[in-house]
């Protein structure tokens, strides 16, 4: 069993984390203020000291802590770190992403620090963003100077303004990250906020204060407690997290997670790049994934390589176990090349053109943004020609090798029945989140385009379907949802105006002659004879005719979809490669 420590927007990712094992799991919270729908979770509410804790612990035999407080509830730390030692058990820490520290902004090691900075440097008139708790801390500065102080508009953070004694007229409230609106209006000499990283909000504060060229003061975030005889594993992600929890309590999921080709290559490239440039060989490199959380891969060495073990987990890729191999050397620009093995393209519609290897756009820019050295790195397979004969490429035209690939850079495995019903639990979620739409979406990409689309819904709305449309469309019926918008992208989109609700490869192929139909019902005449891919037609079709092809793509859609939804009304938005959003 886990007992995770949240109340935080990392607490409510680690909540679905471990959601997606269907595997019960404790989560504990100060207080009740954190709005939460735990699919498998037991919520606890209430501060417990390590006494508290150690019976919980006992209670429910917990093998693990997750660690997913404030970065500034040092005494919880300190509870979770003492805990852990008298019990024995391992610690995943659950950070934040943090930009690099701006030596434009004022550093302050802590409260008292700050208040020396801010009297030395003449400020009299402060608006404080460090949070209702903090006005304690800082009441000798805002007792002899003008303050402002930005809380949550709740009952409880007013009264514990009232019960420190600061003026009720001085309290300005968080609305929909009012920084710059404040500033505005209260014209500071300086603000003071948190090191609170990106989820706290902290870039858009600082970008608000230097905007208005408004000085900014920083409280730093207190180191987590380091303590002999304490494993404590740091993650600052989703993925980080499921692979900590597969390696410290491999039985919480019934099936693991694994790395995409593009994780590997990278991994590799960082390794091989830093034995170049510092002679060091380290049997670990840090990977920072497209979703900006840095994960470690294990790496081993060759004569004038690095290369790292393909582990698919425990999803059935015939990639897994390949040694994929990076060869660095320094040029006097920052290129990526293709070796033994690797795939090249042959026809067009891909992210590169015909001749180039076949080396995905996510992949690149994984290695751009975790290599900084001017290197030429050359990607190889050793026994990629060979396995490259079992996967799709001879029919998408791609020679001589696998793929490196991967959006997200982690594989995350899901037998057909546990995906399905996963499904059916984030559709119960979403009726009791209260949302009056639910969004089913295919994935992580065409959700990040709706999620924006419609800013108001909470997260619990959203759902990904994966290619299980229409399943997904009878949980909503049997729910009684009478209000969905399915959002797809052009791949699945063709495959679902044909009439398949399952848009899975295996089940569905792309049918160019119904695509040639949908084409000509949108008066465009186009030879699909090289087509290889749905969404190269995004390119192909004249911009004034695209409207009109995607409405008659919806149109398709909704046919067979409709129906599945009798009593409610679905909504089907298109969305194309740069995440342009098609209705009718």
């Amino acid at each position: 069993m886990i007992l995770v420590f949240g109340g935080t927007t990392e607490g409510r990712m680690a909540a679905q984390v471990l959601d997606e094992a269907g595997t019960p799991y404790f989560y504990s919270t100060y207080g009740h203020g954190q709005t939460l729908d735990l699919v498998h979770g037991t919520r606890l509410a209430g501060a417990m000291q390590v006494d508290d804790m150690a019976s919980v612990c006992l209670d429910h035999d917990i093998r693990l802590i997750v660690d997913a407080a404030h970065p500034f509830a040092h005494r919880l730390h300190r509870n979770v770190v003492q805990l852990a030692l008298e019990m024995g058990l391992p610690v995943i820490r659950y950070d934040r992403i943090y930009p690099p520290r701006d030596t434009r902004l004022v550093w302050c090691r802590d409260y008292a620090d700050a208040i020396c900075q801010l009297n030395a440097r003449g400020i009299n008139r402060l608006l404080a963003l460090t949070g209702v708790n903090t006005i304690q801390q800082l009441k000798n500065y805002w007792m002899a100077h003008e303050c402002w102080f930005r809380i949550l508009k709740r009952t409880d953070s007013v009264d514990k303004a009232r019960e420190a004694g600061f003026p009720a007229d001085h309290l300005v409230y968080y609305q929909n990250d009012n920084t710059q609106q404040l500033l505005e209006q209260l014209r500071p000499e300086a603000i003071l906020t948190k090191e609170s990283g990106h989820s706290g909000g902290f870039d858009q504060k600082v970008a608000a204060a230097q905007r208005a060229g408004v000085p900014v003061f920083v409280v730093e975030r207190p180191a987590y407690p380091q303590v002999q005889g304490v494993a404590v594993r740091h993650v600052d992600g989703p993925h980080g997290l499921r692979r900590a929890i597969e390696q410290l309590l491999p039985a919480f999921y019934p099936l693991h997670s694994g790395l995409t080709t593009g994780t590997c290559a990278t991994a590799a490239a960082i390794a091989a790049t830093h034995r170049l440039v510092t002679g060091e060989a380290p049997d670990r490199v840090p990977v920072i994934l497209p979703d900006g959380e840095t994960i470690h891969v294990a790496v081993t060495y060759g004569e004038d390589y690095a290369s790292v073990i393909k582990d698919a987990g425990d999803d059935p890729d015939v990639t897994d176990g390949l040694e994929i191999r990076a060869h660095v050397e320094w040029s006097d620009d920052f290129e990526i090349c293709g070796g033994e093995g690797v795939g090249r393209f042959t026809l067009p519609g891909f992210d590169y053109p015909p001749g180039e290897a076949a080396i995905n756009r996510t992949p690149r820019q994984m290695l751009r943004d975790n290599v900084h050295e001017a290197v030429r790195i050359t990607i190889s397979v050793p026994q990629g020609r060979e396995i490259a004969r079992r996967t799709f490429n001879p029919r998408l035209g791609i020679e001589g090798g696998i793929s490196i690939i991967g959006e997200s850079g982690i594989v995350k495995p899901y037998s057909e029945e546990a995906f399905v019903q996963s499904i059916g639990k984030c559709m119960q979620v979403a009726v009791a989140s209260g949302t009056t739409r639910v969004v089913i979406n295919s994935g992580a990409k065409s959700e990040s385009y709706l999620r924006a689309y419609y800013p108001d819904l909470p997260p619990q709305a959203f759902v990904q379907y994966g290619n299980y449309v229409g399943q997904t469309l009878r949980f909503a019926t049997q729910l009684g949802i009478t209000q969905v918008t399915l959002g797809v992208m052009l791949g699945k989109a063709v495959k679902l105006a044909a009439g398949n609700l399952d848009t899975h490869s295996r089940v569905a192929t792309m049918d160019k002659e119904f695509i040639a139909q949908m084409l000509a019902e949108a008066g465009c005449d186009i030879n699909l004879s090289d087509i290889t891919l749905a969404r190269e037609l995004w390119d192909k079709i004249p911009a004034d005719r695209l409207q009109t092809f995607a409405q008659v793509v919806i149109g398709h859609c909704l046919e067979h979809c409709a129906q599945l939804l009798p009593h409610g009304t679905l909504t089907i938005l298109l969305i194309d490669n740069n995440g342009t959003i098609y209705r009718l």
